[in-house]
């Protein structure tokens, strides 16, 4: 396929050079001038989308995605895909939907799971929502960046499901920081508590994966001075994410709203900025119940 790249950042630019590495023909704009192996330059966002069967977004934010929509929707052809693979407000998923529809082009939104790693080596799991011509259409992209891809619905299904999914994940992580905390204060050896946790009702995957104490379970952005693997501050803008569709649903979500409360506290006030979001473990550690 022809494919235009926009936002060759740290998950864009691994992400273009495996479609180009597999022999597609790949155009990438990175506002900030990034570039990808095996990826040609293009000068603008509208040159990207120019007479390409594909354009791929992974953007920051909803507003930003919005502006680039703007752009490069004018410059697709009718019944090419417009595949965003940003993580970005439900609404704003939505409305780039109903405006690559208004045009005649497919758009499908995938945020994924993985993070800089499973970029990198080709494992990113898709979380897809639009309709099964775009899917369909997306799919042996997905087959190449991803090793599994899941059709959610309708448009914004998929950041339904990254939010959703995300703020699972950081309860849990909090969870399991504050148990490790707890259990250092009671004496209890933090392998034989892990050894206990994995292997009991307490197994989630951020204990078992992803575990936030150094040198226990398998290597994890822990054993790394909390080097991040997905920073704090990304952790804060998916919780934020959930929030606003928790209030926009009319859904009570008490424990992601303590989540987020918490991850703003460490990112804006403490030392969490630049930090993996399992460095809540020593966050907790330094902490006493008063």
């Amino acid at each position: 396929m022809k494919i235009g790249f926009i936002g060759l950042g740290n998950m864009g630019a691994p992400m273009a050079a495996n479609l180009a590495a597999a022999g597609h023909r790949v155009a990438g704009f990175d506002v900030a001038g990034a570039t990808a192996t095996g990826v040609t330059a293009a000068a603008t966002a509208a040159e990207a989308a120019a007479g390409v069967d594909v354009v791929i977004t992974m953007l920051p934010n909803g507003d930003i995605l919005r502006q680039v929509a703007a752009q490069v929707i004018p410059a697709m052809d009718a019944g090419a895909l417009l595949l965003d693979c940003s993580t970005v407000d439900v609404d704003s998923a939505r409305a780039v939907a109903d405006l690559a529809q208004a045009s005649g082009c497919l758009a499908v939104d995938a945020p994924v799971s993985g993070g800089i790693g499973g970029a990198a080596a080709g494992t990113l799991t898709f979380m897809a929502g639009g309709s099964d011509a775009g899917f369909s259409k997306a799919e042996p992209l997905f087959d190449i960046m991803g090793q599994k891809a899941v059709h959610c619905g309708d448009a914004g299904a998929g950041q339904a499901a990254k939010i959703c999914n995300n703020m699972i994940l950081g309860v849990t992580m909090i969870a399991t920081c504050e148990a490790f905390a707890l259990a250092d204060k009671l004496g209890l050896d933090r392998q034989k508590m892990f050894d206990v946790v994995s292997t009991s009702s307490g197994y989630s995957w951020t204990m078992n994966a992803y575990c936030p104490a150094p040198g226990v379970g398998p290597q994890s952005p822990a054993d790394n001075g909390y080097e991040p693997g997905f920073a704090a501050e990304l952790m804060l803008k998916d919780l934020g994410l959930s929030q606003q569709a928790a209030q926009s649903a009319d859904a009570d979500t008490p424990m992601g709203q303590l989540a987020m409360a918490l991850y703003q506290t460490f990112v804006e006030h403490e030392d969490g900025k630049g930090r993996d979001f399992s460095a809540m473990l020593p966050r907790f550690m330094a902490r006493t119940r008063g």
